[in-house]
């Protein structure tokens, strides 16, 4: 029995799979952009040895770290209610790839704040900057080039992540692909199609990132 790939079924079902890419790209972004700022507070608490907060993020890192991502989607989708803490379908797969995503940028800013040698903290102190003006001043800019490779691999998996949110009932890409296949039985235009979309948005991704990168590094540039 011979198998025809049919670009007109893609064709057709283009609408609703762009539309499945829209909420795909939006729960990325600001899930990115969160577990962003997760990793550069979580990583100065660490850096900076806070008391009990310190602490806290550890444990925090090491949990997230060594349990699966949809295990953590679940917990916050179905149990959270349970506590009185329910969230929509939306925010539950936000909350879920923010959580992840931090857990691993944490660890990413703390190798970039680290990377700061230590004659540019003490140069700081001798000018009378604060810690936290130390911080904004110094070590983000210093340490964010440094690990912003990293942070774009963290970047790139939340994205790809993004399609555990299906499991959860969000019309996301993957769902859209899901929910085609379930009723048309068409696997493999369906999967073949969602594969070349997530391939464009990683590229795009990656391209935006090194564009930030080039512009971040350019006043270390001598020619």
């Amino acid at each position: 029995m011979s198998y025809r790939f049919d670009f007109g079924y893609i064709l057709a079902n283009g609408p609703a799979l762009l539309e499945g890419l829209g909420m795909t790209v939006l729960v990325s972004v600001i899930s990115i952009a969160l577990a962003a700022a997760v990793g550069v507070v979580g990583a100065a608490v660490r850096v900076f040895r806070v008391p009990v907060l310190s602490q806290l993020f550890g444990f925090y890192v090491e949990f997230i770290r060594n349990t699966p991502l949809l295990a953590q989607l679940f917990f916050i989708f179905y149990g959270l209610p349970s506590l009185g803490l329910g969230l929509s379908v939306y925010w539950s797969g936000v909350a879920a790839l923010t959580v992840w995503g931090g857990a691993y940028n944490v660890e990413n800013m703390r190798g970039g704040f680290l990377a700061v040698s230590k004659g540019m903290r003490e140069a700081s102190q001798s000018l009378g900057l604060r810690p936290l003006h130390y911080l904004w001043l110094v070590a983000i800019p210093l340490g964010l080039r440094v690990a912003i490779p990293a942070m774009l691999n963290t970047s790139v998996s939340v994205l790809k992540n993004s399609s555990y949110l299906q499991a959860i009932g969000f019309a996301e890409l993957t769902f859209v692909a899901m929910e085609r296949v379930a009723t048309e039985f068409r696997t493999l235009e369906m999967f073949a199609a969602i594969g070349v979309l997530y391939l464009v948005l990683v590229l795009i991704l990656s391209f935006a990132v090194r564009r930030l990168e080039f512009h971040l590094q350019r006043p270390f540039r001598t020619s």
